[in-house]
């Protein structure tokens, strides 16, 4: 099992600190998510249904008609490695670790590729493996790029998956909409913009002879029934969505701001987080902790992801950390 952001029972047991007096900014994931409603009693005692209203939202909202429901886009990361015989695999470096672990897993051979380099990894690779915004780094790719790209892999079989976790954001730039393309393979989630990662709900956008065969690896059920009554909702609730395109990035800014005043300069990020690369990430992480705040440590490169606090309170907090340990 790979290290995560957002394991704040082991952190409390670490450092002695109650896991609800921690303010954890390790995951990326909106503090301030979609507001779920009470879910219907009825909701929970039947079994999930594939022809409910789940897939008719994610479809207007990706706009694509071609796509799999599965339990977060990490079922379909663990999954997609199992559907081709080994192959060579390129992914940008650094990225989220699950995707090079489970291509490893299954037999396939991982090369790790700089961002700079990755858009002509697909002259040796048969599969092309991108983050897009890349989590920590928050390098954006644009979408004609990534689709010349994709034009070089599929003219020979090959894949290019698009893990497009933290796009909601900035929708602008996904490939959803393209969707579906021979050798095209787009995942999302709800766990980071709707802040839903306990739902489980994520999607991937693909043909038909990559969606039926994963849907049999995965079999039935693989979303409990009141996670796709709320995804559903949440998926076609534009007016938040709206709202929240627009506060994110005001957040984020303040975000570096803070960081930067603190002799943190961000090296990258998203709407949902500030990457900062520093040769005393370990220290930072660490002094930070004991004082009950919890950030995304990365050993290489060296450096620290930070989360948004949700409100007022915790933006106070954290500048209140800052000041200490930059002391």
């Amino acid at each position: 099992m790979l290290e995560h952001g957002g394991r704040l029972r082991v952190a409390a047991q670490r450092y002695g600190i109650s896991e609800c007096d921690w303010l954890d900014l390790s995951t990326g994931i909106n503090p301030n998510g979609w507001p779920v409603p009470a879910v219907p009693g009825e909701v929970w005692q039947r079994l999930p249904q594939d022809d409910d209203e789940l897939n008719a939202a994610a479809q207007g909202y990706y706009g694509t008609t071609k796509l799999l429901a599965v339990s977060g886009s990490q079922a379909a990361i663990q999954s997609l490695p199992m559907l081709r015989a080994p192959s060579r695999v390129a992914l940008v470096a650094p990225c989220y670790a699950e995707h090079a672990h489970a291509w490893r897993r299954h037999g396939h051979t991982v090369v790790s590729v700089p961002a700079t380099e990755i858009l002509q990894a697909g002259e040796n690779a048969q599969v092309v493996v991108i983050v897009n915004p890349n989590n920590p780094t928050g390098n954006l790719f644009g979408r004609d790029e990534l689709l010349d790209l994709h034009a070089k892999l599929a003219a020979r079989g090959g894949w290019l998956i698009v893990d497009e976790a933290f796009m909601d954001a900035t929708p602008e730039h996904s490939l959803a909409s393209v969707c579906p393309r021979p050798g095209l393979i787009v995942l999302r989630s709800l766990g980071k913009f709707f802040g839903l990662a306990g739902a489980r709900v994520g999607f991937v956008l693909a043909e038909e002879n990559i969606l039926q065969p994963l849907a049999e690896l995965l079999g039935p059920w693989a979303i409990a029934a009141p996670s796709r009554y709320v995804a559903a909702l949440a998926l076609r609730d534009t007016a938040w969505q709206r709202t929240t395109r627009e506060t994110l990035p005001l957040a984020s800014q303040r975000l570096a701001e803070l960081l930067s005043a603190h002799k943190l300069s961000p090296s990258g990020c998203s709407g949902l987080f500030q990457w900062v690369n520093c040769d005393d990430a370990a220290t930072m992480h660490e002094q930070l902790a004991r004082l009950g705040i919890l950030t995304r440590l990365f050993e290489q490169p060296a450096s620290l992801r930070f989360g948004l606090p949700r409100d007022e309170v915790q933006w106070a907090r954290l500048s209140a950390a800052l000041i200490e340990v930059r002391r």
